[in-house]
């Protein structure tokens, strides 16, 4: 081109200049392509179009100079062709204004559109959040009509030609009395119970009932058939069928009826029973079948009346005497053990909490007449206790071609003590005499891990030193003195009730405050007196009004006052204003590793509290952990606690069945290791959104149980390798062995690898910020609870005196 031929033009239109200013060469005209906006491709097609017709033109005509901020043309007779049309510099210089007018425009429209995107984009998080709102009030709704959905599967299934025997038997035990949501309104995981366990009935006399040899087979082998009972000791099983009683029913007669509590578990002898629900008949039930079983576990209602079709046999067995036998035999071996061990010189200094870990660790062998338990020589690692037979003792002496007898050793002595120390060679050899012993054994592996240092055995085993340093005490407050006068005058006619915060079998739970101060609330739990005689509950009432004025711990609701009248006893209590876990957790289904890791965390905060105080809780489950405000857990609820002695154990079916461990379960006695196995299943729950032993029945609930947690199909996509790995440690069969029971404590279940790196301090402290976090408008806000209508049915006056002193 001819550079004196050139001329200087500049462009009006701040766009086109700014556009110009960044080119340095031809290739730098390009138009980049159009922008997505969430997924909406805005392309404005006149513009891109023109723009490009633009670059086009520029690159055959225009050599750029960008100094001066101008625009250079070299030759302006040069033509070019667009389209069908042909341009020279003079019409492309008019033509620029319309194109940025057109631009412009396009820009206009493009703003336009990312404004009404943008608004549309708000919209739809608005539905979003409605859509959860509706969602949670959908499962709110589901979980009100659980029980009458269920209820009216089962009025359908009445209309089935047969039933089988088990299905039969499954229909007698489905519904538990202790307590019941009568009023329909949640179906969460219900609490059961016995009557707190007599340990009097120890002294009293079993009753033993004539029969045959075929009627005492025919009960064996009824009892072997049966999930549950085939469970049950072997001396149990003998004393069971000795004391069943005979009962029998003529043709016509009923022998259970529909909706009364029972008692009694029954095995058919002879003759022919009908099973029938609200007149619609299920089918037949012949010899040699188990029925009502549950009854003899805790109080239930019967939801099945069975009527005799022929003259019946049946032998019966008590609820009372089924647990005087399992209680007695259970305190008898175990009372027996501590002996043994007691005077075993190696357990001299253990306490007695200690030597009763061991005790629950033992386990059974047996050898026949002539097999050695222990060779001359040999390195060994187990302690023995013989518990029935004779055994002999020889020893090799030099010189002589046999070994020696050196002593006979019988029922109730023990040996190979030492090896528990470690690995020594055995210096003599024990041998069963005929025709045959059994021995109780104890390997150093377990004796290790409930004892811990070896070389410490002088010390005392006690913990009480040692896990005092685990959580400090909490430093008198100087409010308290001005806060327990205040509620030690407080009247119930000075509280007002705002809403109700939750129902069941019991009573109610109240939002309260006092002389109308909402800027102050509490809850006031009322619960029914005549219910609570009726179930026989006023020891477990009274444990729970003793023990929560005690406990003082930031993990525990706090218990203030308490009063009574004719129709209900109240206990005044810290609220919670964030609601249950329960609710939490069926709003999202489940949780992760991280959010389930906290609310356990604080869980075992509280349990390390209570055990240290000798407590055992025995009703652990979401149900029962409300949040704070600042989406902190604390227990609440203590209707099952109970404080223990030192190495003792307690007796009563207690618990919520899909959290109850097999000693419970198979009435072994039970003490806080019952804890660790209900914190397992708490795990579970948490990551699985449902506890992970469940059945309608809640014998095969149970049954599922005694199979133990190896039987689970656990990891899966929610429950990883090293979560599962801590259920199975806290849920072993034997409680001696569950991590938390040793010698470490709690401290064992802190260092297991799913806690690692987690903060315990800052959770101590309560630095570290909840994986939840509850919003909470003001005291009286209920938001994060369930609504509830008002309280139909007013119970009537009861007056027998037992609550005096409440």
């Amino acid at each position: 081109m001819n550079n004196s031929a050139a001329t200087r033009s500049t462009t009006g239109g701040t766009g086109i200049r700014n556009f110009f200013s960044k080119l340095r060469k031809p290739s730098d005209l390009q138009i980049p392509p159009a922008q997505e906006d969430n997924g909406t491709k805005l392309r404005i097609n006149a513009a891109v179009t023109v723009g490009n017709c633009l670059c086009a033109l520029l690159k055959l005509v225009w050599t750029c100079d960008v100094g001066g901020g101008g625009l250079l043309f070299e030759s302006m007779a040069q033509k070019v062709q667009i389209g069908t049309r042909t341009y020279d510099a003079n019409e492309i210089q008019k033509l620029i204004p319309q194109l940025e007018e057109t631009i412009e425009k396009k820009e206009r429209q493009i703003r336009q559109q990312q404004s009404t995107v943008e608004t549309q984009l708000k919209r739809i998080n608005e539905l979003e959040k409605e859509v959860k709102t509706l969602q949670s009030e959908c499962d709110k709704l589901r979980s009100v009509l659980d029980q009458k959905a269920q209820s009216v599967a089962a009025l359908s299934n009445t209309k089935k030609a047969s039933w089988g025997t088990e299905e039969l038997r499954t229909e007698l035990q489905q519904k538990a009395v202790l307590p019941t949501a009568d009023d329909g309104v949640r179906s969460k995981k219900m609490a059961v119970s016995a009557e707190p366990a007599n340990l009097d009935t120890q002294k009293a006399t079993l009753q033993h009932h004539p029969k045959s040899a075929g009627s005492k087979q025919l009960i064996r082998d009824a009892v072997q058939k049966n999930d549950f009972l085939r469970q049950l000791a072997k001396e149990q099983v003998i004393e069971l069928v000795e004391c069943m009683y005979e009962m029998r029913a003529r043709a016509g007669q009923w022998v259970i009826q529909e909706g009364e509590p029972g008692d009694r578990l029954f095995v058919v002898a002879e003759g022919q029973l009908q099973v029938s629900r609200e007149g619609i008949v299920l089918g037949k039930l012949g010899a040699g079948v188990v029925m009502g079983e549950l009854a003899i576990l805790y109080n239930c209602v019967r939801t099945a009346s069975v009527q005799a079709l022929s003259d019946v046999q049946l032998w019966v067995l008590d609820r009372s005497v089924f647990q005087m036998i399992t209680m007695r035999l259970g305190m008898e071996r175990h009372a027996q053990l501590m002996a043994f061990l007691s005077k075993v010189s190696l357990f001299e200094n253990l306490s007695e909490d200690r030597i009763s870990k061991i005790a629950d660790v033992l386990d059974q062998d047996y050898y026949s007449g002539g097999n050695y338990i222990i060779r001359e020589g040999e390195k060994g690692d187990t302690f023995f206790i013989l518990t029935s037979g004779q055994v002999r003792v020889t020893q090799q002496i030099e010189d002589e071609p046999e070994p020696r007898e050196i002593r006979i050793l019988k029922q109730g002595d023990f040996f190979g003590e030492k090896a528990l120390l470690g690995e020594e060679v055995r210096t003599a050899s024990v041998i069963a005499i005929n025709p045959g012993v059994e021995v109780l054994t104890l390997d150093r592996e377990s004796f290790t891990k409930l004892i811990g240092d070896l070389e410490a055995l002088n010390r005392d085993y006690g913990d009480s030193q040692r896990r005092a340093t685990v959580v400090a005490p909490e430093p008198p407050s100087p409010k308290k003195t001005a806060q327990e006068k205040e509620f030690a005058d407080l009247q119930l006619r000075n509280l007002k009730r705002i809403v109700t915060l939750g129902v069941g079998g019991f009573g109610r739970v109240e939002l309260v405050c006092i002389n109308g101060d909402k800027m102050r609330t509490f809850a006031l739990k009322a619960l029914k007196k005549k219910h609570i005689v009726d179930t026989r509950q006023q020891e477990h009432i009274f444990a729970e009004r003793n023990i929560m004025m005690e406990t003082r711990s930031d993990w525990i609701v706090r218990l203030y006052t308490t009063f009574r009248d004719a129709k209900y006893v109240y206990m005044l209590m810290e609220v919670c204003l964030g609601g249950e876990l329960w609710t939490t957790l069926r709003d999202r289904g489940h949780f992760d590793d991280y959010t389930a890791r906290f609310y356990v965390a604080c869980v075992l905060e509280a349990l390390e509290y209570l055990h240290r105080k000798n407590i055992v809780y025995r009703d652990l489950k979401p149900e029962n952990c409300l949040l704070t405000q600042t989406g902190y857990l604390k227990l609440v609820d203590f209707g099952f606690a109970k404080k223990l002695a030192s190495g003792r154990k307690t007796w009563t079916f207690c618990g919520t069945p899909e959290y109850v461990s097999p000693e419970i379960i198979l009435n072994k006695g039970h003490d806080q290791a019952a804890d660790y196995w209900a914190l397992g299943i708490y795990i579970c729950e948490l990551m699985l959104g449902r506890p992970p032993f469940q059945a309608a029945d809640p014998m095969k609930t149970y049954t599922l149980i005694l199979k133990g947690v190896d039987a689970l199909e656990i990891p899966n996509r929610r429950i990883g390798k090293t979560a599962t790995a801590l259920v199975k440690k806290l849920c072993k069969d034997n409680p001696g062995e569950r991590l938390g029971c040793g010698s470490g404590g709690v401290g064992d279940i802190r260092k297991h690898r799913w806690f690692m790196g987690f903060d315990w301090e800052g959770l101590r402290s309560r630095t570290l910020k909840a994986p939840i976090v509850p919003k909470v408008a003001s005291p009286a806000d209920v938001t994060n609870f369930d609504s509830y209508p008002p309280e139909q049915d007013v119970p009537p006056d009861e007056f027998s005196g037992w609550d005096e002193g409440f």
